[in-house]
């Protein structure tokens, strides 16, 4: 699986002592061509790491040959110093592989505020690229995870060709993008613009829309690399749609290994006048706090979820809402209908239905509730 499972590709993660926990914390993914075609997008956060604003550089010709990410340490607001570190770091992978630095991206993810130490992650460079290889995916994922789990990997397979991704994050979780750190790799072959049309489609309704806590990171990047090894140009339509089924899946298991969660609440709006009015009602839900904590203690207050819908901007009648949990429809025009009662919520899936009676689009939002475990953690670890 990961980011190794497409032709044409190799990584490497490995520890360079840059978390005082020890482990791996230092990831490198190769293309090995014959094409270096590449696309990204980043966080929306005006607020940006190094990493990112060298990145951004970087991807701006569609040419990316390698990635190195690290763990450990955001590198955010870190100033002059910490963007010469996130340099350094492009032009010691780049003298390692005989290719240019600004055909390097570099991410980076943790503590905010710190310096990142250059020796510390050149060693893992270093050392990653020795430990190059065509089943190294699963070394990488690991190397990038800070308060995750387990690595996060996912592939899609095409007649042919294939996608493979590998992802980090569990907190800080909303849009733009997450607090995540993403790669995914292809064996297809396509154009840098190609790759960022089907890249932009895909976070749209799967990374974007994914909103655990309401908090935005500084670091969050997804890098979609394209080695063409496989010889197939798939069409756009088919790509992206396999492309956009494994954003869902990584997303998903980001949801699903977010900080302290005991439920995964699926935020599905129906019937609304436009898609991006579906998207800010979900999203209204997903973020009010006192609807996230009566799902944790498995209370299906859907008041709390009609008070929420009520902020937004969206088209609709208030007094003509429908709102579902688990399959039970509990609120009718405003009004209640089945008993609270009748809705289990003490599976770790929630399922919440909001039909708007205003139109005919849809979008679904992804989130999870607020409990002890989140408050303990985000209290005893800085971020």
């Amino acid at each position: 699986m990961s980011v190794t499972h497409p032709r044409g590709f190799v990584a490497a993660g490995v520890e360079s002592g840059l978390k005082g926990k020890g482990g791996k914390d230092v990831a490198l993914v190769v293309n090995q061509g014959p094409s270096q075609a590449a696309a990204a997008v980043f966080t929306s956060n005006r607020a940006k790491a190094n990493p990112v604003i060298w990145s951004q550089q970087v991807i701006a010709d569609g040419i990316v040959n390698a990635v190195v990410l690290n763990s450990g340490g955001a590198n955010c607001y870190t100033g002059a110093r910490g963007f010469q570190v996130t340099h350094a770091t492009a032009e010691h992978a780049a003298s390692l592989l005989g290719s240019s630095a600004t055909d390097v991206l570099v991410c980076s993810t943790g503590l905010i505020g710190d310096q990142l130490d250059l020796q510390k992650v050149s060693f893992g460079v270093t050392a990653a690229h020795a430990f190059l290889r065509e089943d190294g995916g699963l070394d990488a994922a690991t190397a990038i995870m800070t308060t995750d789990t387990h690595p996060k990997q996912a592939v899609a397979q095409g007649e042919g060709w294939s996608i493979g991704g590998m992802a980090k994050g569990a907190g800080m979780l909303a849009p733009g993008l997450a607090t995540m750190l993403v790669v995914i790799t292809t064996d297809a072959a396509l154009d840098s613009g190609q790759l960022d049309a089907a890249l932009r489609h895909a976070t749209r309704v799967t990374f974007d829309r994914l909103d655990s806590d309401g908090a935005m990171s500084t670091n969050d990047t997804v890098a979609l690399l394209a080695s063409a090894a496989s010889g197939i140009s798939p069409t756009i339509e088919e790509f992206t749609s396999a492309l956009t089924a494994l954003c869902e899946d990584l997303a998903t298991q980001l949801q699903q290994d977010a900080e302290g969660a005991a439920h995964d609440i699926t935020i599905e709006v129906v019937n609304s006048a436009s898609e991006d009015e579906a998207v800010e009602v979900g999203r209204a839900v997903a973020r009010n706090n006192l609807f996230k904590a009566a799902v944790f203690g498995n209370d299906p207050n859907w008041g709390r979820v009609l008070a929420a819908v009520g902020t937004t901007q969206a088209a609709f009648d208030p007094y003509d809402i429908d709102v579902s949990m688990n399959g039970v429809r509990v609120a009718h025009k405003g009004e209640p209908d089945q008993p609270r009662e009748s809705v289990d919520l003490t599976g770790r899936a929630m399922h919440l239905l909001i039909d708007l009676h205003a139109g005919s689009s849809t979008a679904t939002v992804w989130t999870n509730d607020l409990t002890h475990d989140y408050v303990h953690e985000n209290s005893a670890y800085s971020s």
